[in-house]
């Protein structure tokens, strides 16, 4: 055009019938706090709109001087990025009802019993390479839905296997049965070929009862051997009297003989 001079690549004059229009091109650089890197973003503005208009008659019969034009001055702009990244859920998280609690410690794991009063809980010991378990996860929250009173606590056996040890737990997938007082009342290995045995202790101990005394827990045998390895808190171990006096009436009613210990 005769006069003028384009004194700017990033922008042009255009007649959008009484509007000048002004194309900007600009980038933001974003810092990378994790790797000391910045991420350039480059992008442009054809929004932005001049104070001053021309009809399309006068836009003709004048030439275009780019001095004309005052520069337009952007603000400077902080842009901040967030990155939200959805992390795939393993298949030991996955469809976890609300009576459904990860063990990530043995103390954890007493506290859970010990607080559980007079209500079954249901101790499932996996592995996150366990094919059986993997299997019989679905079922198992299937059955945590339909027994909403019934706690379910999951032990993973690749992070707690000290814990597990001193349990006796050696296969899997392996399950315990708690209820109350009488503390453990039963525990197996169970696979889907033999789920009955599962849903036959759950109807067996989760029915409703009267409570005889607070929760028991883990055997008083199986404290000793926590504690003797650090896993829970030494002022949870009983005294060696009280463990040989549990062993001592536990054999007696097994015999058929109530022994009285002095």
């Amino acid at each position: 055009m005769g006069g003028g001079t384009e004194t700017n690549k990033n922008r042009w004059i255009e007649d959008w019938g009484a509007t000048k229009w002004w194309k900007a091109d600009f980038s933001i650089t974003i810092p990378n706090s994790r790797d000391g890197e910045s991420l350039r973003v480059c992008s442009s503005i054809r929004s932005l709109q001049f104070k001053e208009s021309y009809s399309s008659k006068e836009f003709l019969s004048k030439t275009l001087d780019g001095s004309h034009y005052k520069p337009l001055k952007l603000d400077p702009v902080n842009a901040q990025s967030s990155v939200c990244i959805s992390k795939a859920l393993k298949w030991w998280e996955k469809s976890l009802e609300a009576n459904m609690i990860e063990i990530h410690s043995a103390q954890q794991l007493v506290d859970a019993l010990l607080n559980a009063g007079d209500k079954l809980v249901v101790v499932d010991f996996y592995a996150p390479g366990c094919g059986g378990c993997k299997a019989l996860h679905p079922k198992i929250c299937q059955l945590a839905e339909s027994n909403p009173n019934t706690l379910f606590l999951k032990v993973n056996y690749e992070q707690l296997k000290a814990m597990c040890y001193a349990l006796h737990v050696h296969v899997l997938p392996f399950f315990r049965f708690y209820r109350g007082a009488e503390g453990k009342v039963c525990s197996f290995s169970c696979t889907n070929a033999t789920m009955k045995k599962f849903k036959g202790a759950l109807d067996k101990y989760g029915t409703e009862r009267c409570s005889f005394g607070p929760a028991k827990g883990l055997d008083e045998t199986e404290i000793l051997a926590l504690s003797s390895i650090g896993q829970i808190k030494r002022d949870l171990v009983p005294s060696f009297d009280k463990v040989e006096e549990e062993l001592v009436l536990n054999i007696g009613f097994k015999e058929g003989n109530a022994m009285a210990v002095v």
